[in-house]
């Protein structure tokens, strides 16, 4: 009988909790309605501290701008890796002592790349205490900020050229250093001594000073001309460095053949040991033009022999007091180390070469011959400008050596 007393009373909503009370029915309405929840706990005080909340609120901060910054450095680093606009190759100089600032922008500029800030600040963090070289660089077409940056700590700009060959005076050799368009600067202006400056092929970046070329010129001519003097032939009939360079210049204006050279300073060498006159067409030249050079439609004429200048080897004996020229390795070799012939003589074969002889009677012969092909070719110039209707130009007079 408690039983089913028990499952009446739980059926008609007694209070479970009432065992001891009276059991009040509830209406259907009441039994569905849900019982009162009971009230959270209190958070203590230690929840509402204002140094807790503080903390909560960096914390929250800190996580934001790490998600910025990590974003920041994603789209920064995209950008810098990605081919740039650049559409098709283009130069761009870097001026020295330029800023990472005004390289930037400059870029910007240019259209090399898109966003200098970009480029300033990801290449200072790439750079670390590493800098970015003056010159003149070559940006191809597409290059990403990370490829410019690259090139430009390289320091491998554009390179320029200017020749200057063997054989030309110092006046000539700052002639064509001051006609170079991309040297800037001044020249020395006073002249370095004859002989003195290296004939070469300089190479140098935009920007380079022309007085800078002039020293590499006058340093690398004293290293060369030291390591030749030492190995000289030690029977020379030259007793100085000056000596040699002097000699050198004469054999370089002499002749551009590199196989006649020694043996072209080995009839100077056999004139200096018996005591003859140079007899050298290029001492006049220099004596009477000096380091401005013969104009080329100047021949060289019988009065120029007799013309006295201190650099007339027809009329001086031994060597002139300078050199003529800026000889070369291959002429001062030539010199230091002639060929050993019995030579005294030669004279232009009429094909760019010389023809060489021992005795004074040999010489008069190849010089009638060298004189023939001359008139020759004197009548074939005439007779090609008769039927140009032009004038001939004047021929040359040929003076033996």
């Amino acid at each position: 009988m408690s039983d089913s007393n028990d499952n009446g009373a739980a059926q008609f909503g007694r209070n479970e909790n009432a065992s001891n009370g009276p059991i009040i029915p509830k209406s259907a309405n009441e039994a569905l309605r849900p019982e009162k929840v009971p009230q959270p706990p209190k958070r203590s005080r230690k929840a509402r501290s204002q140094v807790v909340i503080f903390l909560n609120f960096v914390m929250t901060i800190i996580v934001f701008a790490a998600l910025a910054a990590a974003g920041t450095v994603y789209y920064a680093m995209h950008q810098y890796e990605k081919p740039g606009p650049l559409q098709a190759n283009q130069n761009f100089i870097v001026r020295g002592g330029a800023g990472m600032s005004e390289i930037a922008s400059g870029l910007e500029r240019s259209n090399i790349i898109t966003d200098a800030r970009v480029f300033r600040f990801v290449s200072e963090a790439y750079l670390d205490n590493e800098t970015l070289k003056a010159g003149e660089y070559e940006i191809k077409a597409g290059s990403s900020m990370q490829d410019v940056m690259q090139l430009l700590k390289s320091g491998k700009s554009i390179l320029y050229s200017v020749s200057l060959p063997e054989g030309l005076t110092v006046k000539q050799m700052f002639h064509k250093l001051s006609d170079d368009p991309v040297l800037v600067g001044n020249l020395p202006t006073e002249l370095p001594p004859e002989g003195s400056l290296m004939p070469d092929t300089y190479k140098f970046t935009r920007g380079t000073k022309r007085g800078e070329i002039v020293q590499q010129m006058v340093a690398a001519q004293k290293v060369l001309v030291d390591q030749i003097w030492e190995k000289r032939d030690p029977n020379l009939p030259v007793s100085t460095v000056e000596e040699l360079v002097t000699l050198a210049s004469i054999v370089e204006k002499e002749t551009g053949r590199a196989d006649e050279r020694p043996r072209v300073a080995s009839v100077f060498i056999n004139r200096l040991d018996k005591g003859m006159r140079l007899q050298s067409d290029p001492t006049i030249i220099y004596g009477i033009f000096g380091g401005d050079g013969k104009p080329a439609d100047r021949p060289i004429l019988k009065s120029d022999i007799d013309k006295q200048t201190p650099y007339n080897t027809y009329i001086i004996k031994g060597l002139p007091p300078t050199p003529i020229a800026n000889p070369g390795r291959a002429a001062l070799e030539a010199v230091a180390n002639p060929s050993r012939t019995p030579e005294l003589y030669f004279v232009a074969d009429g094909t760019g070469g010389h023809v060489f002889a021992e005795t004074l009677d040999e010489h008069n012969a190849n010089v009638r011959r060298w004189r023939k092909v001359e008139a020759e070719k004197a009548a074939e110039a005439a007779k090609a400008a008769a039927d140009a209707g032009t004038a001939a130009p004047a021929a040359t007079a040929a003076q033996p050596q």
